[in-house]
């Protein structure tokens, strides 16, 4: 007989000590200093928008899981997670029931109605984020510049003071500073105009090893590419508008993205080529939401068609 057992078990055996709690923890720590840089531009109702979205969030999860009678599950930080992504990517001028309402729909029918974390086809904040502007779009779409942020442009800031970086774009305004779209002091979504601050994060989530580096790097180096095909800046496209807080935070999620290698990089080149598309020929001059969702749609067949060769097989001759 045998001093010890032999257990027979289904893979993996070898596991990594990162459990989603700590991942969702150190998504949050990455994304404190976008956070921080929307309040310190905006002021005090951008605390209270991420506040009421958080809250939201996590009340919506609440009480849906005990409708439902399933244990409640909100320390994973999931829906915290979802309710800090939301108020990140709405406009810094909305009434705090817009983020109410966007997270209690983010996490109902953007993640619970799958069957909850794990289940869900697409991102939840972004789906969040979809349903206001169909919703109430005048709310959506009414940007601030920051103080003393519109010195540049002169005698235009009349013309430009309710307007994106983007939406000057499209409307032939150029002459923006590379060094306010890198700190963050232009108008924008709450917590995507400071550059700098979300690269932090990103960095951060790329050196624990808690995002996969093909996504964005597949994502930002289409962006160049369509932007030089374009007749564009590529860096004004990778600073401006929400590339960097979709490319490292938002199509990195694991639930609604490949697993597999080369099915991220090509995800991430998608997402690229739509944002492109959407920001050069759309109705929106911004296109991160959408061309995440759409490729969200394809993680399926992306996965599929994408399968890694098996060890030792090779293809039969005839």
């Amino acid at each position: 007989m045998l001093e010890t057992e032999v257990v027979v078990s289904a893979p993996p055996h070898i596991r990594h000590g990162l459990t989603t709690e700590r991942i969702m923890q150190l998504v949050v720590i990455a994304l404190i200093p976008a956070a921080l840089a929307g309040v310190g531009f905006f002021g005090w109702h951008a605390l209270a928008i991420i506040i009421s979205s958080v809250f939201s969030a996590l009340l919506t999860e609440v009480l849906i899981l005990k409708l439902m009678k399933r244990p409640v599950t909100i320390k994973d930080g999931s829906a915290a997670v979802t309710g800090l992504l939301l108020a990140l990517i709405i406009p810094p001028t909305v009434p705090l029931w817009i983020p109410v309402v966007g997270s209690a729909f983010a996490i109902a029918l953007g993640k619970q109605v799958f069957g909850g974390l794990g289940y869900n086809p697409f991102n939840p904040a972004l789906i969040g984020r979809a349903f206001l502007v169909a919703s109430w779009p005048s709310l959506m779409t009414k940007w601030r510049w920051p103080l003393n942020s519109l010195a540049w442009i002169g005698d235009r800031a009349d013309a430009v003071s309710g307007a994106t970086a983007l939406g000057l774009l499209r409307d032939g305004i150029k002459g923006i500073p590379y060094k306010q779209l890198l700190i963050g002091n232009i108008s924008g979504s709450l917590g995507e105009t400071s550059a700098l601050a979300l690269l932090l994060g990103a960095i951060f989530l790329l050196i624990y090893k808690i995002i996969d580096w093909r996504i964005p790097a597949g994502y930002l180096g289409t962006v160049v590419i369509m932007a030089l095909l374009m007749g564009e800046e590529p860096l004004f496209h990778l600073l401006a508008g929400g590339l960097i807080l979709g490319a490292f935070f938002m199509a990195t999620d694991y639930v609604t993205t490949p697993v597999t290698t080369k099915g991220r990089l090509i995800f991430g080149i998608g997402c690229g080529f739509l944002t492109m598309l959407i920001r050069k020929y759309g109705g929106f001059p911004e296109g991160v939401c959408y061309s995440i969702l759409l490729m969200n749609i394809t993680t399926p067949l992306l996965d599929r068609w994408t399968v890694p060769k098996k060890f030792g097989e090779v293809k039969t001759n005839g």
